[in-house]
């Protein structure tokens, strides 16, 4: 079953067109990759995905239902959450406040309940207090969860990211570079954390990553774009020999 259909996406800036015309299909539970060299377009097909840019054209279909049009908290209500290249936290917040603000906006409670602190407030918090903290025990950064996140190594920063993401209870979660700046171990146990994201949770993963050992050891398909065009898609063994790869990645010799 497909979970997300990506349907001829373009997208223009000032008559460059940063993606051309791109179809894929990703499936319910699999992860899926989305690659290229620099430049290629892939964090543009992620913001388009998640409703930042409006595609020219195209159409963008998460379980059965078209939500090109939606608005960006709109994206996320659906089932749908990212991070970004950059890691985006409020660095002189601990980490565990990091995860609760990104809770913020699915808290069951109305305004005039929360300035009044009722019972049914208290209970929310908590319910979401926990919640927080079940995601850093499932990224094993429980420990950190009083400490500032500006203290963190970059490695930790880029977890607490993915827990953000997290805390919406998404079906569908976009990674973008999530192992950049990590270390072999860091990313070693990146990659056992994303396996168990859709192992354990049920979680479909659209990744897009430089790390050519990562996604191939992980992803179960593979799309490959090159200067706004998709070049190649499919499994890790027919994308990594397939030529029009290895010229766009390596000037003609194999991807390992």
């Amino acid at each position: 079953m497909e979970h997300l259909i990506v349907e001829n996406l373009t997208m223009e800036f000032g008559g460059l067109k940063a993606v051309d015309s791109l179809s894929f299909s990703v499936k319910k539970g699999e992860i899926y990759g989305l690659i290229g060299p620099n430049g290629a377009g892939k964090t543009t097909v992620f913001n388009c995905i998640s409703r930042f840019y409006n595609p020219t054209s195209g159409r963008i279909i998460f379980e059965g239902k078209e939500i090109t049009k939606l608005e960006p908290h709109e994206i996320i209500r659906v089932g749908i959450s990212r991070t970004f290249q950059n890691v985006e936290l409020f660095k002189h917040m601990t980490v565990l406040e990091n995860l609760l603000v990104g809770q913020i906006a699915f808290t069951k409670e109305n305004i005039l309940s929360a300035a009044f602190m009722l019972p049914s407030v208290k209970k929310e918090e908590k319910r979401i207090r926990d919640k927080a903290m079940e995601i850093l025990r499932i990224l094993n950064i429980e420990d950190k969860a009083h400490e500032y996140a500006v203290t963190q190594p970059y490695g930790v920063q880029k977890l607490v990211e993915i827990g953000r993401a997290l805390v919406s209870e998404p079906r569908l979660i976009m990674l973008d570079e999530p192992a950049a700046g990590m270390n072999h171990s860091e990313t070693d146990e990146l990659a056992k954390l994303i396996l168990k994201l859709r192992d354990e949770f049920g979680i479909t993963i659209l990744l897009v990553e430089h790390d050519m050992s990562l996604v191939m050891n992980i992803c179960e398909n593979i799309c490959v774009m090159n200067f706004g065009k998709k070049i190649c898609e499919g499994p890790p063994e027919k994308v990594k020999s397939d030529p029009a790869v290895i010229e766009a990645y390596l000037g003609g010799e194999e991807i390992a």
